[in-house]
């Protein structure tokens, strides 16, 4: 079959990996890709919001599968436009994708439903945000209720800051249209723990937990990113703990949205905080996390082709997932001064040095050939660095072995993604 990948970053590289892996598969097309990705795939210069260009592609070239990586796209509505062209495609419509594309509708959906999550209020008007503040407790969330490059999020620690935070988020549009409204909620502590999953509409599957760390420098300090490296599975995600959600937050999740007319078929992220009264929903993404893609599908045996035609057709429950009883941990190699301003154009070398090593995995989120053909940077996150090992501290170190193999000017990594491990 002919497989059509929407997206560009390491993500879609993952995905990639894997459905290469398919013996179903024989040829893989990706929109618009990378520079690692275009070594399994051929990359097509169609951008991933052009949707109507994307079901033409995919109608001309006889594509039988097109599994959408990016959070725009769903949020945007492509699957509706794939589907009322008769052409197969993984990821939620429009409606189910609100679940990720509104923080406001989430939190709301958890309250109708009484799914466990922080206690919150939602504003439209930055006076009335404002005045809210005034009682509030400290430290307090603030969050853009639309999609922000997973960076929309303010943690405030005193009433100075949140005052700036909403003129940032409400007045000043840091974020764009994703500021127009915002939800404000209660601090919570704990450990933070990702667990991604597949859906039907019905059944849900359960992944291999990961966590992943946010901030761009070591000892979690500095600027939100949309991922600096992550681990799996998470030591802190016990068997207690996966009862509780599965019971109290996973299922209850999907019936919900079925309950509101918006089946969910796709992927279900769910972003949780182990607080001393339980897990508590972060929140809800409608597609894999990136970098979490990079160290879970790696370690899943399941043909993906086979586990995303379940989740369309609505037979995920005769699908038994299963993943490999190891560990994985992925650095990420960024471009330095990420996120905010960096050079592009760096040649990247010693990708070579992957070759034939089993469980070593270099995915590429920011690179370009130049006209050269070298292999160049072209993105603040530049290349997710994944190994296994038999227990986390093993693929730790692997990690970090190998992104010693890659040279650029310029790179940029924490040297702590995964300490947590040691704690646990």
């Amino acid at each position: 079959m002919k497989v059509l990948i929407v997206g560009s970053g390491g993500r879609e590289h993952a995905i990639a990996m894997s459905v290469a892996k398919s013996s179903r598969v024989d040829k893989i097309y990706c929109a618009p890709g990378n520079a690692g990705i275009g070594q399994i795939a051929e990359c097509v210069p169609i951008k991933a919001m052009e949707f109507e260009k994307l079901a033409s592609f995919a109608k001309d070239n006889g594509i039988d599968f097109t599994i959408v990586g990016m959070d725009d796209p769903l949020v945007g509505g492509i699957v509706d436009v794939f589907e009322s062209q008769g052409l197969k495609v993984f990821g939620p419509r429009k409606n189910a994708a609100i679940l990720e594309g509104s923080k406001a509708f989430s939190k709301d959906l958890m309250k109708k439903y009484g799914i466990p999550t922080a206690s919150y209020e939602t504003f439209d008007d930055p006076a009335a945000a404002l005045a809210y503040l005034e009682s509030a407790k400290m430290p307090i969330v603030l969050k853009a209720d639309g999609l922000a490059l997973g960076k929309g999020v303010l943690i405030c620690n005193n009433l100075e800051e949140a005052k700036a935070g909403v003129k940032e988020i409400m007045e000043d549009k840091k974020f764009g249209d994703a500021g127009n409204h915002m939800v404000i909620e209660e601090f919570m502590t704990g450990r933070e723990v990702s667990v991604l999953s597949f859906v039907d509409g019905k059944t849900i599957k359960i992944m291999s937990s990961a966590q992943d760390h946010k901030r761009a420098k070591d000892g979690d300090e500095g600027l939100n990113t949309g991922g600096m490296g992550t681990f799996s599975p998470s030591p802190f995600y016990t068997k207690e703990i996966d009862a509780f959600c599965r019971e109290q937050i996973y299922q209850k999740t999907v019936d919900a949205m079925a309950a509101e007319g918006r089946e969910f078929k796709g992927v279900i992220f769910f972003g949780l905080m182990l607080t001393k009264e339980g897990p508590k929903v972060l929140e809800y993404n409608a597609r894999f996390g990136d970098p979490e893609a990079q160290v879970v599908l790696p370690r899943m045996k399941n043909d993906i082709i086979d586990v995303m035609e379940a989740c369309v057709e609505g037979t995920l429950d005769k699908v038994d997932l299963q993943f490999e009883d190891n560990a994985a941990v992925c650095v990420v190699l960024a471009s330095d001064g990420y996120p905010l301003a960096y050079e592009k154009g760096k040649v990247i070398t010693g990708e070579e040095n992957f070759a034939g090593k089993d469980g070593y995995y270099c995915f590429h989120a920011g690179t370009a050939l130049n006209d050269k053909g070298q292999i160049v940077t072209n993105g603040g996150r530049v290349l997710g660095i994944t190994a296994k090992g038999k227990d986390l501290k093993e693929a730790r170190a692997n990690a970090y072995n190998a992104t010693e193999w890659i040279s650029f000017e310029n790179k940029y990594m924490r040297h702590d993604i995964g300490k947590a491990i040691d704690e646990a």
